[in-house]
């Protein structure tokens, strides 16, 4: 069974401080290109944002926080491009696991890892083995990894594992076969760069995460833009479906 509730049977307690925090990391070759610098240059940049992302929410008491990296559509740019960025990951696992580590953060990768080489799944084996103890974070790097594709992996694991249920599958008997299913579904989504989609990101759980939308490309999205998009959740009435006078009637919610 899943871990935790579902928005759409339950109704789940709201913090001022959102537990869960889901990211489109955009703009690194765009913030590359102004500076008149090769797209990787803005991925490169992009990494070391991505260590300032973790100080942060370990900083704001944020328990999850889930970057998506690569998606599977990501496949479709330049050949080039995406050696380079298969290259800076593995970089990245190699230098950044020990940190991590020393820092409490437990690191997952979800998505079809299948299509990598066997020295990065290694590699990645090795990293959420090194962290799989660690309570302060839960870091989760969406690579290669598609909502579509996340949600079909759950029906077919579901046709495999409960085929003479068939036809009296529930929401949670899915949810417990989704990537995500170690965390709660997330409070607050943000999207740098400007476009304002979730491209094939978490369809099932951001069902009812509150969105932010900045122009901030991800290499300029620092500590103080993001506690920028937390004031701006803090704003928000999380209602769930009920109504604001619900809300008033309602301790803590």
């Amino acid at each position: 069974m899943a871990l935790f509730s579902s928005s759409t049977r339950d109704v789940p307690s709201v913090a001022e401080v959102p537990r869960h925090v889901a990211v489109i990391m955009d703009g690194n070759g765009r913030w590359a290109k102004k500076r008149f610098l090769p797209r990787v240059a803005g991925h490169v940049k992009g990494v070391e944002l991505v260590r300032e992302m973790v100080r942060s929410c370990l900083e704001r008491g944020i328990r999850y926080l889930t970057l998506f990296a690569f998606s599977s559509e990501n496949w479709r740019r330049p050949q080039e491009e995406v050696s380079l960025l298969m290259q800076l990951f593995v970089k990245a696992l190699q230098q950044e696991v020990e940190k991590l580590d020393r820092n409490g953060v437990r690191l997952r990768v979800i998505g079809d890892l299948a299509r990598f080489d066997e020295p990065l799944q290694q590699l990645i084996r090795q990293a959420e083995a090194q962290t799989a103890g660690n309570t302060a974070l839960e870091l989760t790097i969406a690579a290669n990894y598609g909502g579509r594709w996340d949600i079909m992996q759950a029906v077919n694991r579901l046709a495999t594992e409960k085929a003479d249920q068939a036809g009296g599958w529930s929401e949670a008997d899915l949810e417990s076969r989704l990537s995500m299913h170690f965390a709660p579904e997330p409070d607050l989504f943000i999207r740098t760069g400007g476009e304002e989609r979730i491209s094939n990101f978490l369809l099932w759980q951001l069902a009812y995460t509150e969105f932010y939308f900045t122009p901030t490309l991800w290499p300029d999205f620092n500590a103080t833009e993001f506690d920028k998009a937390i004031a701006s959740y803090q704003q928000r009435e999380r209602r769930f479906g009920r109504t604001s006078e619900q809300l008033s009637d309602t301790p803590n919610a």
